[in-house]
């Protein structure tokens, strides 16, 4: 039976993060086997999203110039290459970098392509709650799968990281080739990429989007980085399988709260979005007074519920007012270019505290506080965007 073009892009998507997430945790072994100091996998996580930062002045025109699923086919491509770098022995910084700039030509079409193939706002929200839960739940799998099988061979874990972009890249090809806008011009695009952005923050609806996403992905990716760390702390586990299972737990969380968005927050009120921005941080900021790995477990669980019905309801709006403004594509590039660069931030300074020995507990309370920050900008702003909505 043949699949619907929404359904192939599902799946073409679950492979590609499933693979993305596999190769984090195999770089984790490779950096333990190879006696890399510990911070060095700060320094690798780095090094995918200064991709996602240099090229989004670019991707954006790049997907919207070109049909979305050949964009979707070549970034996969290029993150296939990346792991073929891996297997040449090439520094793990180096070759998840490759993938970083296959997954930066990657997520415009991605998210961009579901106006083309949703046809109301409800159907949208619908469309983006799964392929959030799907990604996720792709980043909990390949999180385990990484880290188990990085543990039996690592040969075989790159080589099945390699399979399945193969595959996905075969699937690209039953996505519905949608035409792009062949008029597009890379230069002068790149050169309007400023006034998009600014175009997007002018607006209030989009700007609550924005800082809302950035400041959700920024946490994640610190929160993720610190766990690592924190697990054999706390809780004495230092096997790279068991951390990868339990770093993945906060992933069945996400899925859940991204599956459950539409019942909990409706898409034309999604303002009140940042209650669960306020539960993540209260989650968070219990960890370093835990020890027992039962609670560890459920607190992960609720970091990452909260933190999925936080996010998909922001994803949506701009995606939906986004298009219309300054066009799907771009819409993502600035997305992409906001959501990396404070990632790469937070994962740069959590870098350097990592660097000079300081505990995991400070930068897990250090990035709630930078959180909370944020979300207190949009408690702020909910007021004027209920009035307006």
């Amino acid at each position: 039976m043949k699949m619907k073009p929404i359904q192939t892009l599902y799946v073409t998507q679950f492979l590609s993060a499933f693979a993305d997430n596999m190769i984090l945790f195999i770089t984790l072994a490779i950096i333990k086997q190879n006696a890399y100091p510990d911070y060095y996998i700060g320094v690798v996580q780095a090094s995918f999203l200064v991709a996602f930062v240099v090229l989004a002045p670019f991707v954006g025109a790049f997907a919207d110039k070109n049909a979305k699923s050949h964009v979707l086919l070549v970034g996969n491509a290029i993150k296939a290459f990346g792991i073929l770098a891996l297997f040449m022995n090439l520094d793990p910084a180096i070759s998840y970098g490759i993938v970083g700039i296959g997954a930066a030509v990657y997520s415009p079409a991605k998210y961009g392509i579901l106006p083309s193939l949703t046809h109301s706002e409800s159907e949208l929200l619908r469309a983006n709650a799964r392929i959030e839960g799907y990604t996720i739940m792709a980043i909990l799998l390949g999180s385990v799968c990484g880290g188990l099988l990085a543990k039996f061979s690592l040969t075989g874990a790159i080589a099945a990281c390699f399979g399945l972009y193969f595959i996905s890249l075969i699937m690209t090809l039953q996505i519905p080739k949608i035409q792009g806008n062949p008029s597009i011009r890379y230069r002068k695009e790149a050169k309007l990429f400023t006034s998009d952005l600014a175009v997007l923050l002018k607006d209030r609806a989009t700007r609550f989007s924005l800082v809302g996403t950035g400041s959700f992905w920024m946490t994640s990716s610190v929160v993720r980085l610190a766990i690592i760390a924190w697990v054999p702390a706390h809780l004495g586990i230092q096997s790279v399988d068991q951390i990868s299972m339990l770093v993945a737990v906060t992933g069945i969380g996400i899925m859940t709260g991204a599956l459950m968005t539409p019942k909990l927050i409706p898409a034309r009120k999604y303002y009140n979005s940042y209650v669960f921005g306020l539960l993540m941080i209260v989650s968070i900021l219990l960890f370093p007074l835990i020890t027992n790995l039962y609670i560890t477990i459920a607190l992960l669980l609720l970091v990452g519920f909260s933190g999925g019905v936080f996010i998909v309801p922001m994803n949506t709006v701009l995606q939906h007012k986004g298009q219309g403004m300054v066009g799907a594509g771009k819409t993502i590039a600035v997305q992409n270019l906001i959501e990396n660069a404070m990632m790469l931030g937070g994962v740069t300074l959590y870098t350097q505290i990592a660097k000079v020995g300081i505990s995991p507990d400070f930068s897990i309370t250090g990035i709630a506080a930078i959180l909370a920050g944020f979300v207190g900008y949009l408690m702020l702003q909910r007021r004027q965007l209920k009035l307006a909505s």
